[in-house]
């Protein structure tokens, strides 16, 4: 059966926080780049201008390439998956209130990736203008929300809670393929109904 957005709310399940929400999404004001966020410490909006973070120390980044990450088990059960209705415009601001949502519910930033589908989210633009390295530093470091290109969805280690921004681009299927595979617990799809049930094989 086709996935049903129902009204804004989390609930708290066994499979984790579930976030639901409707469209009509308006573009959020630029705020200020913060440091890394955390639970306890509302999620701002779109970087905006703002003196430069720096980019993370050298040996952060070594210390944690040297630690092995545990794999993922093969046999885990499917992520519950939610839909937030939303237009290609308004997905990327669907997404910014899924995050605020799961934050405010309790969820670790470290605990959420998000993807889109289109052009990169301001976030990770903002990242990559401190290079590559630094940018991918802080997939490793795994202490806040990570932001990526749907181009990028192989190099992206798994969470529990992804979300999908699907702003446009051509590679929709592929990035809720990806993105299946790599939510531990919830799957998140942010944009046009009829279009994520057609890619999920859930329609009518």
């Amino acid at each position: 059966m086709p996935l049903i957005p129902e009204e804004p709310q989390i609930h708290e399940s066994a499979q984790g926080p579930r976030v639901t929400s409707a469209a009509g999404r308006t573009a959020s004001t630029p705020r200020p780049v913060p440091g890394p966020r955390s639970a306890a410490v509302p999620r701002p909006g779109r970087p905006g201008p703002g003196p430069a973070r720096p980019a993370p120390p050298a040996q952060r980044s070594h210390s944690i390439s040297g630690q092995p990450k545990a794999a993922r088990p093969e046999n885990r059960s499917a992520p519950q998956i939610q839909l937030i209705p939303a237009s290609a415009a308004g997905a990327l601001d669907a997404a910014d209130e899924a995050v605020d949502l799961l934050l405010e519910s309790g969820r670790a930033p470290g605990d959420i990736l998000v993807l889109t589908t289109g052009e990169q989210h301001p976030w990770a633009a903002h990242e990559l203008t401190f290079g590559e390295a630094a940018y991918w530093a802080q997939q490793e470091a795994g202490d806040d929300v990570f932001f990526a290109g749907a181009a990028a969805v192989e190099r992206v280690k798994g969470r529990p809670v992804v979300i999908v921004a699907v702003n446009g681009g051509d590679a929709v299927a592929g990035a809720l393929a990806g993105a299946q595979e790599r939510a531990g617990a919830l799957l998140i799809v942010c944009g046009d109904p009829q279009r994520i049930n057609t890619v999920l094989g859930v329609g009518a």
